[in-house]
């Protein structure tokens, strides 16, 4: 069991009387949309709780991955914070992503955490992302009568849960926080809760990005040690003034494509850009991702005459986005291509989303809106279509995503039944939408596009659930 990171309370002083708020991150982007939310007082005025943030590392072998605390900017963010736990630490030997406690034994795990981490009596308040997994709903059943808020920092916001949850969690559940990356876009993600979603300003999540991106600039002054001028991962990008950007997301970790296959989708993305006209290019690949994907590109940018320079430092692609400002920037379905458009105004384009998007198993993928919405909005580099800001969502967005949503998860949005039939009844055979389903899911589902007649679907008590769930939170 690991105490607070930050010095603990000398003994004998008595705990702070402040209600607690128990923030729960695991990235960098995620840290940063808590950031402006708390700049933007979506959490009451700091005095008047103590705020924790409890770091997890969910990588599948977190001791070799980086670390977010090790990330350009962190220490900043972290100083919103009065102080910071180690949830790997506290769970320890177990992986945060399986571990939690039985029923029986959550009054006891939360008596060991206020003691640990100095909470007394104080009434606690469970900020987390992901609720519907570890360590997010692990947290949310110790703090048993805690309220719970969710933060969403990515395009899976725009989804369904992704499954079931628990009445004793969902009825606490108070609302999502979520940033405006498609403008005009209702995020599904826990509405058939009745939970409703809070947007974060675009200017308080802009301003935090800018303050980190102040600390790389910072950092590089200090210099590390034995390190000449210019010589950190960012300077040494800028020093190339690259025109593009190159988004690597390491998909074979989440066996959505083999490690070739992605190699070659880098390696399509390099000539794509160098088919625009970009000779200068930068790579950032993903922190996990193996070192050969950049030896693979750096061989096929040598063959287009492209500059080739890989930005493989600890930072996040925004803080290049704010000290350099590309012409362009490509990826799969990066949520960052949706920052580099919505928050700087930069031109994106995609490569291989649609090849993803139809061998993406199974249907109720978490992937797949992400996917969706990347293939309706951004423009195709390889299919001759010319970069550019996707802007407001267009009407056909929404009508396609709760579709899809629906498709995913028919049994929690029962209600879209009838949208997601007059929808696919109109376009389900277009070019740009058919590829969005599958025939054999349509006709699980009975829905146009179907390619056989089949009995109706039965009737879920888990919908009646749902709306008692959300009467009562309205109650």
């Amino acid at each position: 069991m690991a105490p607070d990171t930050n010095p603990a309370m000398a003994p004998g002083t008595a705990p702070d009387p402040r209600r607690v708020q128990i923030f729960q991150v695991s990235t960098l982007y995620g840290a940063a949309t808590l950031a402006a939310a708390l700049d933007a007082g979506q959490f009451g005025p700091r005095a008047d709780a103590r705020r924790l943030l409890l770091i997890s590392h969910n990588a599948e072998i977190p001791e070799t991955a980086l670390r977010l605390e090790t990330m350009t900017g962190y220490e900043r963010i972290a100083a919103r914070f009065d102080s910071t736990l180690d949830w790997n630490e506290t769970v320890h030997p177990y992986h945060p992503a399986t571990w939690a406690p039985r029923p029986e034994e959550a009054p006891l795990w939360q008596r060991v955490l206020r003691t640990a981490w100095d909470l007394g009596t104080a009434p606690v308040e469970v900020i987390v992302e992901s609720i519907q997994v570890n360590p997010a709903k692990a947290l949310a059943a110790v703090f048993a009568e805690s309220s719970v808020e969710v933060y969403a920092d990515g395009l899976m916001s725009y989804g369904p849960t992704r499954s079931d949850l628990a009445q004793s969690i969902a009825v606490r559940i108070r609302r999502v926080l979520h940033l405006d990356l498609v403008p005009g876009l209702r995020p599904m993600l826990l509405s058939e809760y009745g939970v409703e979603p809070e947007l974060v300003p675009d200017g308080a999540f802009r301003a935090v990005l800018a303050e980190i991106a102040e600390a790389s600039r910072a950092e590089e002054a200090e210099g590390a040690p034995g390190a000449g001028e210019g010589d950190s991962p960012v300077a040494r990008a800028i020093a190339a003034e690259p025109t593009a950007l190159l988004l690597g997301q390491y998909l074979a970790a989440l066996n959505l494509l083999t490690a070739e296959e992605e190699e070659e989708l880098h390696v399509r993305m390099l000539r794509g850009a160098a088919a625009a006209g970009h000779r200068s290019v930068v790579f950032k690949p993903h922190p996990t991702a193996p070192a050969r994907y950049s030896q693979v590109l750096d061989e096929e940018a040598e063959r287009a005459g492209v500059r080739l320079t890989v930005l493989d430092g600890p930072l996040l692609a925004e803080t290049f986005y704010e000290r350099c400002r590309p012409r362009l920037v490509v990826g799969c379905f990066s949520t960052a291509l949706l920052t580099a458009a919505v928050y700087y105004d930069i031109p994106v384009a995609r490569v291989g989303t649609a090849e993803v998007l139809e061998r993406l198993t199974p249907f109720e993928n978490s992937n797949r809106i992400p996917l969706t919405v990347v293939d309706h909005l951004v423009a195709d580099l390889e299919g001759g279509e010319e970069p550019a800001v996707p802007g407001a969502a267009p009407a056909s967005l929404a009508p396609l995503v709760r579709a899809v949503g629906y498709c995913m998860r028919h049994k929690s949005h029962p209600g879209l039944r009838e949208e997601a039939t007059r929808f696919l009844a109109e376009h389900h055979a277009e070019p740009g939408i058919a590829h969005h389903f599958t025939p054999e899911r349509l006709t699980q589902l009975g829905l146009p596009g179907a390619t056989a007649a089949t009995a109706p679907e039965p009737a879920g008590g888990t919908s009646r659930l749902r709306r008692g769930l959300a009467r009562a939170r309205r109650g």
